[in-house]
């Protein structure tokens, strides 16, 4: 067994160089390390190693399955951080997913939209919070909007009653050269800005949650404003029993 103690000050030091170099990227492009939000994605990780890390100062946790995520919300509290989801939504998880997460960002269907917005009103959730999941590279092993199919999506959620367009979220290929991925993140970035020109994001330009522990900082480089970091936080992923 890991001792406790030694697990706790490696997550430590892993978040800490984390932070370090979302700030770095940030200040070297000339934006503020405030407006990057990071989302300490968690999956597969327990509830121990999690609490630690609220214990560390992490605010946003990402989970990528809602019935994992479920016994993790159970344990910790539904309000000891801000809970995001950044995985798949399967339909039949959608009730859960709303009295889970704060955030949903992989929304990919005009249905899965009037979906959220009917379970908000019958769970009496006022608000739930929305990234529309863009599918920039055709990979049939993704989820996601394609450019055509994103202004209806986004007048879906514009139209309902309880859910909030918050940005749009991307999971592009990956790439062994880090700079092959920029011009994905790229195409995020002005296909969020030709819906903020439309009056898409009322209450703010227009969140990008774009780039993970391979290429976080090319995402800021390129306009992120979450980034979705996992390994490079809690370390390998453990095993799924």
């Amino acid at each position: 067994m890991i001792d406790q103690a030694y697990a706790s000050a490696g997550l430590q030091g892993r978040l800490e160089s984390v932070l370090r170099r979302i700030a770095d990227c940030a200040r070297r492009c000339g934006r503020s390390p405030e407006e990057i939000t990071l989302v300490a994605v968690s999956k597969t990780h327990p509830a121990e190693i999690l609490s630690r890390a609220i214990d560390l100062g992490i605010t946003n946790l990402g989970e990528n399955r809602v019935q994992e995520a479920e016994s993790k919300i159970e344990q910790l509290g539904r309000h000891a951080v801000r809970w995001h989801l950044v995985g798949h939504l399967q339909a039949n998880k959608a009730r859960k997913a709303v009295k889970l997460f704060d955030v949903i960002h992989s929304l990919d269907s005009t249905a899965l939209a009037q979906r959220l917005n009917r379970l908000c009103e019958e769970e009496k959730v006022d608000q739930l919070a929305v990234l529309i999941q863009v599918d920039l590279a055709g990979e049939k092993t993704k989820s996601g909007v394609t450019k055509a199919e994103l202004p209806k999506v986004a007048a879906a959620v514009k139209e309902s009653n309880r859910l909030r367009l918050l940005g749009l979220m991307t999971l592009p290929p990956f790439f062994d050269n880090v700079e092959a991925v920029r011009p994905f993140f790229r195409e995020l970035r002005e296909a969020r800005d030709e819906l903020q020109g439309k009056g898409f994001f009322s209450e703010t330009p227009g969140q990008l949650s774009m780039g993970m522990t391979h290429d976080f900082e090319v995402a800021i480089e390129e306009g992120a404003t979450m980034v979705r970091v996992g390994t490079a936080i809690f370390g390998e992923r453990e095993s799924v029993k």
